[in-house]
């Protein structure tokens, strides 16, 4: 294609998104909240999912002996038992002293005091870490059904956090779920906007474009204008909700750094890995959709 010819198609796309007040803003706007609520739940994905890796990769299980298990033989035994299981990774014995001293780091010398020694109350335990988190309740299921099995029953508790680490999970499902309809529903509405708003520009211009194909223009010079004219639109509609997104995220994440409130609580994943994705997301979609839009359209309705 020569300049003059493409200089001439960014003319015609201009003019007519221009000549099409109205319906360019009202395709713009559809765009922009469409891209807008999508970046608001791509980010909350990121996010939930970001919290939820954060929370696996500290996922484990508290596994508590009896206090009748104090023989090195009868907790080797037990920590074999748990060890075959297909689903852990990784055991770790804490012994009743350093579970101590974990206590002291945690709570304050004074609260453990007069505890050393024969008059530690506390009993041996197990770190147990599982392959897929997911599966926790299962393995710590299993850690406890040792006790059917095994004399004398060797473990008096076994805790993971039941019930927060599930929903957490269930929470992450869920949000993905949701979030691949909305990501489809939003596109095929922004995609019918425009297609609308080309075709109105298309049928507004018939008579010209009749002209222009009686002098022997081709259909590819007649289209280019409008799939241009789509794409910038698609393009700006895409760049508004983008900045506004990106920013109120900095601010969002400055706000959680500096006041102490219920977000200063959760790490959210720095702007840095975000704003890259986000911006090729957003801006491809705006583009795809705007050039999807008018091939629809003009496939339908350019019949001169």
């Amino acid at each position: 294609m020569k300049i003059s010819t493409a200089g001439r198609h960014l003319r015609e796309g201009f003019r007519s998104m221009v000549r099409n007040g109205w319906m360019t803003f009202a395709s713009l706007s559809s765009i922009g909240i469409s891209l807008f609520i999508l970046g608001v739940f791509v980010l909350l994905t990121t996010n939930v999912n970001y919290i939820a890796e954060h929370v696996e990769s500290q996922v484990e299980i508290r596994v508590y002996l009896s206090l009748e298990i104090d023989e090195e033989r009868e907790i080797n035994r037990v920590q074999n038992q748990i060890g075959m299981m297909p689903e852990v990774h990784k055991i770790t014995f804490v012994h009743k002293d350093e579970g101590l001293k974990i206590l002291e780091k945690t709570l304050g010398e004074d609260w453990v005091e007069g505890f050393q020694g024969d008059s530690n109350p506390l009993p041996h335990s197990f770190t147990v870490e599982v392959k897929n988190p997911e599966e926790i309740s299962i393995v710590a299921k299993n850690i406890e059904a040792l006790n059917d099995i095994m004399q004398p029953v060797p473990i008096d508790e076994v805790d993971y956090g039941e019930g927060t680490v599930e929903d957490l999970f269930a929470f992450s499902n869920l949000v993905n779920r949701v979030g691949f309809v909305l990501v489809i529903g939003l596109a095929i509405t922004a995609l019918f906007l425009i297609a609308n708003t080309i075709r109105l520009t298309i049928m507004a211009r018939r008579r010209e474009i009749g002209i222009m194909k009686l002098v022997g223009a081709t259909n590819g010079f007649i289209r280019w204008p409008f799939f241009i004219e789509g794409a910038c639109i698609g393009l700006i509609g895409a760049a508004i909700p983008l900045g506004v997104l990106l920013y109120g995220y900095y601010r969002l994440i400055e706000s959680s750094k500096s006041r102490m409130n219920f977000m200063s609580m959760i790490e959210l994943k720095p702007l840095d890995e975000v704003a890259l994705p986000l911006i090729g997301l957003l801006m491809g979609l705006g583009v795809a959709i705007g050039v999807f839009g008018t091939l629809l359209s003009v496939r339908k309705h350019l019949k001169v």
